[in-house]
């Protein structure tokens, strides 16, 4: 059974580049038909997919933060990270990695138990 998990500092001040890490166990984020996803949720707001990046090592994300948005990946130590540049309070929210099965309609069948990031000065 895959398992995720999201580590990273829970204080990043405006301006500043937010950094989170997944790192995955029992499974490789390099099995062929996988994507592995930041999501994140805002209080009071839904969830908001902000990208993800292919077992092939490509990378698709949300138009909404793509020239903020980097993720990139460590296949040595099974891990994938997150970068988001010049956050505002507005990033403030809890972050989730997840693991899509892309030949099954993008479905997310794991999840980890999210980090919350709070931008404040």
């Amino acid at each position: 059974q895959v398992q995720l998990q999201e580590s990273g500092p829970g204080l990043v001040k405006p301006s500043q580049t937010l950094s989170l890490t997944c790192r995955v166990s029992g499974g490789s984020i390099r099995t062929i038909n996988t994507a592995w996803s930041w999501i994140r949720q805002a209080p009071g707001k839904g969830p908001e997919w902000i990208g993800y990046i292919f077992h092939s090592g490509s990378t698709h994300y949300s138009p909404a933060r793509k020239n903020r948005t980097s993720i990139s990946r460590d296949t040595s130590n099974n891990q994938f990270t997150l970068q988001l540049r010049s956050v505002t309070p507005e990033d403030t929210a809890m972050y989730y990695c997840a693991r899509t099965l892309i030949d099954s309609g993008h479905v997310i069948d794991s999840w980890g138990q999210g980090t919350h990031v709070t931008v404040s000065s």
